[in-house]
This record gives C-alpha cells, sequence and structure tokens, in this order.
C-alpha cells in the first residue's frame, strides 16, 4: 500500500499537468499550425502548414512588435542585472548600518505589479507631470514649454518601470547564490595576488552563474510577455498588446494562435537554454560556506558609502508606488503640473468600495485566488513529497513540471484555454444534434466568453503552483525524515503520518506558499485580462484596466484600487518572508 499511494499520486499529478498545463499549450500550438476548428468538426481545420506562422513574419506591423518586444526584454534584464548585481555583492559583503532595512525595502517593489505602476508612472511622466513640473521649477524647462517626456521616451519608461518591478526576483537569486559561496575560494585568491575585480571577475562572477540564469530567465521572459505595462502605455508595438488586441478573432482567424505560438518558441527556447546551462557546476552547491558570517562590519560613516547605492535604487523603485497613492489621494484634476497634488481627498477610496464595477470584481478575485490556492495547496504538498521524500524514477518529471509554469507566458494559456473552450463546446453541440439532448447550461459553463470563473481559477493556479511547490519543498528539506519513520514503524498509514507529523511541521511553509499564491493570483494580469471578458466575472486587475481607461474620476479609483492591491501584497509578503526567511529566494527560481 505504501507503494501504490506515491504511484498513484505520481500518475494523478501528471494527469492533472497533462489536462490544465500540457493540453492548453497543445490546442495553442494545434490551432497556430492546424487553424481554427471547423463548427461542424472537433478536429482540425487544415493539415499541418506553416502559413499562418510565416505570415506573421510577413507582417511588418508584427514583425516590429517582436523586435520591439525582444528589445525590452534584454533591456530590462540587463538593467535588472545592473542593480541586482552589486547590491546583492555588497550586502553579502558587508553589515553596514541599515542593512536589515534596506534589504527589506528592496523586495517593496514585489508588492505591486509594474501594470498598476505604470499608473503612476504616467502622472510623472507625462507632459505637464512631476518632471515636467519639477524641470520648470529648477529652470532645465522654460515654463509654457512642457516636454512631453511620456510620448518621446516610451519605450525607456516602459523599460524603466519593468526592470524597477522584476529586479528583486533577481536579486533574491543572487543573494542566494551568494550565501552559499565558501569565502575561501576568494580569499585563495588574493593571496595569489589577484585583484579585486579579477577576483570577482575569475571566480566569484562564474560561481553566481545559476542564481544569474535562473532569476535572469523568469526576469527576461516575464518581460518579453508583459502584457499590462505597455497597455497602460499606450504603446502597442509590442506583440502581447497585438496579441490582446485580436482578442475578437480567437474564434475564427489561426493568426492570433499563431503569433502566441511565436511568442512560446522564444520562451521555450529560453527555458530549455537556462535548464542545460543550469544543470552544470553543481559543485557550485557544495561550496557552502559562511558568506554572510564573514562579511566585514562598517561604522556609521563607512557605512554611507555601501548605503547610498541602496537608498538611490529604493528611491526609484518606490517611485511608481508613491505616485500611484498620491493620484489615489488626490482629488479630480488636482494634479496638474506640480510637483505634488493641489487638493487632497478620500474620496476614491469610499468610492472604491462601493462602485458598481470595483466591488463586485474584488469579490470575484478573492473567489478565483482562493479557489486557486486550495487547487495550489493540495497539488503543492503531494507534488513536494513526491520529490522530497520518494524515490520514483519520475520525479525529477515533476519538478520540472512544476516549474514549467514559470517560463510559460500567461498570454499562451490563456489563448489555449481560449481553443479548449472552443473544442469543447462544439463535442458538446455535436452530442446533443447525434443524441437530440440540449446540454445549454454545460455549453455555457464551458464557454469562457460567457463564464469565465472555471478557466481563470485553472489558469490562476497553474500559473502560481511554483510558488507552493518551492515553499513546500525547502521546508521537506529542512525537516528531519527520522519523525516520519517512526510513525511508519508505529504502523501508521503514510496519510497519517502526512497528516499527523508532516504536515504540522511544514506548516508555515504551507501557510507561507499559499498566501503567496493567493496575493499573486488576486493581481494576476494576462489571464485576467484575456479570459475575463463579461463585467459580470472581472476580477480586480480588469476592473482597474476599464476604469483607467475611463475619462473623468477612472484613474484616480484604479489608483485607490491599486492601493488596496498593494496593501494585501504588502502583508502577504511579509507574512511570507517571516515563515520563509532567506528561502524566500527558492521562490522565484526555475
Amino acid at each position: 500500500m505504501r507503494r501504490i499511494i506515491p504511484a498513484l499520486l505520481f500518475v494523478l499529478i501528471v494527469a492533472l499537468f497533462a489536462v490544465c498545463l500540457i493540453w492548453p499549450i497543445w490546442q495553442t500550438v494545434q490551432v497556430g499550425f492546424f487553424g481554427v476548428p471547423r463548427t461542424d468538426s472537433v478536429g482540425p481545420a487544415h493539415h499541418f502548414t506553416l502559413q499562418f506562422v510565416a505570415a506573421i513574419f510577413r507582417d511588418q506591423q508584427l514583425r516590429r512588435g517582436l523586435y520591439h518586444s525582444t528589445a525590452i526584454a534584454i533591456a530590462v534584464t540587463f538593467l535588472c542585472t545592473l542593480i541586482s548585481l552589486p547590491l546583492a555583492v555588497l550586502g553579502s559583503r558587508y553589515d553596514f548600518f541599515g542593512k536589515s532595512a534596506v534589504s527589506g525595502l528592496l523586495l517593496v517593489p514585489l508588492i505591486l505589479p509594474p501594470f498598476v505602476g505604470a499608473i503612476g508612472m504616467r502622472q510623472v511622466l507625462g507632459r505637464f507631470g512631476v518632471l515636467t513640473a519639477l524641470a520648470t521649477h529648477l529652470g532645465l524647462v522654460a515654463p509654457g514649454a512642457p516636454v512631453d517626456w511620456f510620448g518621446h521616451y516610451r519605450i525607456g519608461g516602459i523599460v524603466l518601470l519593468e526592470a524597477l518591478s522584476l529586479y528583486p526576483i533577481l536579486y533574491l537569486n543572487v543573494s542566494a547564490a551568494l550565501a552559499n559561496l565558501d569565502p575561501a575560494m576568494e580569499q585563495a585568491a588574493a593571496n595569489l595576488g589577484a585583484s579585486r575585480w579579477t577576483i570577482f571577475r575569475r571566480i566569484t562572477l562564474p560561481l553566481l552563474r545559476p542564481g544569474l540564469l535562473a532569476g535572469g530567465t523568469i526576469v527576461l521572459i516575464w518581460s518579453f510577455t508583459e502584457l499590462g505595462t505597455p497597455l497602460m502605455f499606450d504603446y502597442y508595438d509590442v506583440t502581447p498588446v497585438q496579441i490582446f488586441h485580436q482578442l475578437n478573432q480567437v474564434n475564427g482567424s489561426p493568426l492570433p494562435y499563431a503569433l502566441v505560438v511565436v511568442m512560446l518558441a522564444v520562451s521555450v527556447v529560453l527555458y530549455v537554454a537556462s535548464k542545460i546551462i543550469l544543470g552544470r557546476r553543481r559543485d557550485v552547491s557544495l561550496t557552502k560556506g559562511a558568506s554572510e558570517a564573514s562579511a566585514r562590519k562598517l561604522g556609521f560613516f563607512q557605512s554611507l558609502p555601501v548605503l547610498i547605492p541602496f537608498v538611490v535604487v529604493i528611491g526609484l523603485a518606490l517611485l511608481p508606488h508613491i505616485s500611484v497613492v498620491l493620484m489615489s489621494f488626490s482629488k479630480v484634476g488636482g494634479w496638474y503640473d506640480s510637483v505634488l497634488p493641489s487638493v487632497f481627498t478620500t474620496a476614491h477610496y469610499a468610492t472604491g468600495l462601493t462602485h458598481e464595477i470595483t466591488l463586485p470584481s474584488v469579490g470575484n478575485s478573492i473567489l478565483y485566488a482562493f479557489c486557486s490556492m486550495i487547487i495550489d495547496l493540495a497539488a503543492g504538498l503531494c507534488i513536494a513529497w513526491l520529490i522530497v521524500r520518494t524515490k520514483l524514477p519520475g520525479r525529477q518529471l515533476l519538478d520540472y513540471l512544476a516549474m514549467l509554469p514559470l517560463a510559460v507566458p500567461g498570454i499562451v494559456l490563456a489563448f489555449g484555454y481560449f481553443a479548449i473552450s472552443l473544442r469543447l463546446q462544439l463535442l458538446v453541440a455535436g452530442y446533443d444534434k447525434q443524441h437530440g439532448t440540449n446540454h445549454v447550461g454545460l455549453r455555457d459553463m464551458l464557454d469562457v466568453t460567457e463564464n469565465p470563473m472555471l478557466f481563470l481559477v485553472i489558469a490562476y493556479a497553474m500559473r502560481r503552483l511554483p510558488y507552493v511547490v518551492r515553499s513546500v519543498v525547502a521546508g521537506l528539506e529542512q525537516t528531519p525524515v527520522d519523525l516520519e519513520l517512526a510513525s511508519r514503524n508505529l504502523g501508521a498509514s503514510t496519510l497519517r503520518t502526512l497528516r499527523r507529523i508532516t504536515g504540522p511541521l511544514i506548516a508555515a511553509n504551507l501557510i507561507a506558499g499559499g498566501l503567496l499564491a493567493f496575493a499573486f493570483a488576486m493581481l494576476e494580469v494576462s489571464d485576467s485580462l484575456i479570459l475575463a471578458q463579461r463585467q459580470d466575472y472581472w476580477p480586480i486587475t480588469q476592473a482597474i484596466y476599464n476604469l483607467f481607461q475611463r475619462l473623468g474620476d477612472g484613474p484616480y479609483i484604479a489608483s485607490a484600487l491599486g492601493v488596496y492591491a498593494m496593501l494585501l501584497l504588502m502583508l502577504t509578503m511579509l507574512t511570507a518572508s517571516a515563515m520563509l526567511g532567506k528561502r524566500m529566494g527558492a521562490i522565484f527560481r526555475i
């Protein structure tokens, strides 16, 4: 029986991934290469063809979108590396004044997605925004001649905002890699006469490669497929926004799917390359030394040169958050051509809780996120247990599948669920026609344009499952197996041991992973904007986007909703960080 349960769980988990992750990806690829299914058949519309994908590269605008998306992703990843690597090295090498405070503040960007931060950045970079007002006040710009920072340097604003939002992912991975380095290796190089730059270039940097690639791959894929930020910046010459604007064609044209296939191909190449490279140099993990224990302690004045880079980065990273908060308190039209709002009000927060759009959307998001969290907790616990506590031959496959959602863009899954919805409706319609039945309710439930709840919950669960898996795996690896063995020797079943012994010991990891899954699902952008079309089923991110498009008080109410979301994520991140400690970096690692 003890051997049957792991094997049964393994089969069930693989089936879950096959249905909820692999099948949507395959459906997207199938439509991209075979065409949209005919209304009289659930099979492919055509034979295999490359004409749809080739049409993407023949279209000048779509080619330009791919080029811009790639350029933004490379620029964001490069900028994140420039920000994260020096800060991680300084944080690991020196014990300076205010280190604990700035280390916590560096993670603040994780509490607000760049999708919401774009609202604040538009206010900063707008024609009559904060930057123009400040430049005019300092005499750098003539009065009455505002600079259109937002219009002229829009792509730069997107890169800056995404980099300031995503660098903590790279920072966490590099910091974790630095904590595992043995200082004796660098000391030996120094004793041989190597300079600090040579030591860093020849010793430290090669050993940091796994951490850099783990975080850099996520940042690269995330920024390449980011939909919300360019959409909020009204920048349409990028692939994710071009896909979003073709949503009305998903039932009749394979071109949107072909465009998604091209995006998926790039993401898969990046993911596979990172796994191949990360599979090398496993010797790094064997050199775990007391890196932080050997950190040089600095006095107050010695700490200032080290502290300044942290303060500068934190100040820039907090700029979108501060702008969103100020806008949420500003009266409509009260923040125009000035550094700060001229009139403040709290009315937008009250409206945010009573508006016909906002309150139902918050309720919808809570429901979707809670259901997806329950799925993640159950699946994540089983996957982590199979990976750490069993010797099943295929357990490494589960690890790869569990991390795959980090490498698969949300847009790909969303379009896959669209294709699945269409095929299932055709299947039910064909069955009704053949047997003379009428399953209207079932067809409505499977129609993502009418009721996206089922597909949103599944999408949220798949996208956030890696957080729970990594959190629980970290807990199991640090929990001695002796108590579990003793329980089994006393006759307890595997399930009873898991429930009475293992579960309580890793409760903090389960709670932390569940909180992260819930909070990030609440603010999921790509799946929400693509799958939730009817207002009755809008989640909070769809409500923020639509309010932002509305004239008058819409952007201000959207900012208030963003602040509510910011507070939720802040509490979640603080709680999870307190429970996971330095293992937090493993959450954002492929």
